[in-house]
């Protein structure tokens, strides 16, 4: 699923999307990359992923955009951004230039207007290394439509992917019935790749006030909260669908990883973590280095889906 032909004994190879090591940051928690510029070596990460991206600019939702829980963080965010052209114009230089892979995370109203910003961003693959599809955002108007339904994620990846030459990784909800469904339409239109998973539908509640919270009303949930989750999705897709899995969710230590890659994972994203221990990512590229020595494994594929079930 993930084979690499690389020597390198970090190198993944998520179908058509090559990276240097399998640590990536995720949307929305690393910023533009700049605000993390003294806490690590950006080349030292498999990949940077900047918030989401919209064809217009958005304001996102009303404040409290936030909440801290037991184990995680709620947010309400609602894709704060500036807008594909300012992205283009005060953003894409930079991020090119960290020595690392580059993917943009992008979501839209439309699958029209997801191929049409797909479209855009492939005019720009000199600098981009491929294409993030935020079909999964629980905190916005239709942020999910696409991705809770086999037959709209299948049209919407066959759209991108024909419009686009760049990798293409759909990140999709746990917010579904049946995510192995959901993934199996992205695999079938085209996608190289998953992201599995984005945050868990939630909400907060001031019992005094007898009002929700957040401005949003309901959020998405993301940290330690989320992990069993989000392995238990990685390891029922990598058993049903022969496509490469990207594992989400409440990592912050090098076992959080290795427990993804085991479960099915080929890559990693750090998130809700970035807030609190920013040079992470860095580490666990290190980490993991020590981890092939220990395990006595020539490639980083060797320990992809190696989890043991037991006979029933």
């Amino acid at each position: 699923m993930n084979a690499s032909t690389q020597t390198d004994p970090l190198a993944v190879s998520l179908n058509r999307l090559q990276l240097k090591n399998p640590i990536l940051v995720a949307s929305g928690t690393f910023g533009y990359a700049k605000e993390m510029a003294a806490f690590l070596d950006f080349s030292r990460l498999g990949g940077i992923i900047p918030k989401t991206i919209t064809t217009e600019p958005r304001i996102g939702n009303p404040p409290p955009r936030t909440v801290e829980t037991s184990a995680g963080l709620l947010n309400s965010i609602g894709l704060d951004n500036d807008g594909i052209d300012l992205f283009l114009e005060k953003q894409l230089n930079y991020l090119s230039s960290l020595e690392t892979a580059l993917i943009v995370n992008i979501a839209g109203r439309s699958i029209d207007e997801m191929a049409v910003m797909a479209s855009r961003l492939d005019q720009y693959s000199d600098q981009i290394t491929a294409l993030e599809l935020n079909i999964s955002c629980p905190n916005v108007s239709g942020g999910v439509d696409y991705g809770t339904r086999p037959e709209m994620t299948e049209k919407m990846l066959k759209q991108v992917t024909e419009s686009c030459q760049l990798p293409i990784i759909a990140k999709l909800t746990p917010n579904v019935t049946s995510v192995v469904e959901i993934a199996q339409a992205a695999s079938a239109g085209g996608a190289d790749a998953v992201s599995l998973i984005n945050t868990v539908q939630g909400t907060a509640i001031d019992w005094r006030r007898r009002k929700p919270i957040l401005g949003g009303i309901f959020g998405g949930l993301s940290g330690p909260a989320i992990k069993p989750v989000a392995l238990r999705v990685v390891c029922q897709v990598a058993r049903a669908v022969d496509v490469p899995i990207i594992g989400v969710g409440g990592i912050a230590n090098i076992d959080d990883v290795m427990e993804f890659i085991v479960a099915g994972a080929s890559a990693v994203q750090i998130g809700t973590a970035n807030f609190y221990n920013p040079g992470l990512a860095a580490q666990l590229v290190s980490e993991l280095e020590g981890i092939l020595v220990s395990e006595k494994c020539s490639h980083i594929s060797e320990l992809v889906g190696s989890l043991e079930y037991p006979e029933r």
